[in-house]
């Protein structure tokens, strides 16, 4: 009946040593796990502040790009206001002469 007694206890030990084996294994895992999250955390924030830095750089660009776009069409603009004031200013002539003629008819 002592051998009986002695191979339960054994039994239950058994298990239990297992149990804090894996219980050791676990968090060492854990341990591992949180520490790669860490790592891939602080290169994801590094990841997206060089993104965030491509993108201002492109968005610098852009304005640049489309600040010269712009400047070209003002000069465009301004160079067809000026020539549509002289067509303005020839029609008024025109129109002026024109009704000096028929007053003087």
């Amino acid at each position: 009946m002592e051998l009986e007694v002695a191979d339960v206890t054994n039994k239950r030990l058994k298990p239990s040593v297992e149990d804090n084996e894996t219980t050791q294994t676990d968090s060492e895992v854990a341990k591992a796990v949180e520490e790669e999250t860490a790592a891939a955390t602080l290169a994801s924030e590094q990841v997206e502040l060089e993104i965030a830095n491509i993108l201002e750089k492109i968005e610098r660009f852009t304005n640049l790009e489309q600040m010269e776009k712009w400047q070209e069409e003002i000069k465009e603009l301004r160079l067809l206001d000026t020539s549509n004031e002289e067509a303005d200013a020839l029609l008024l002539n025109a129109k002026y002469l024109l009704q000096n003629v028929r007053d003087e008819s």
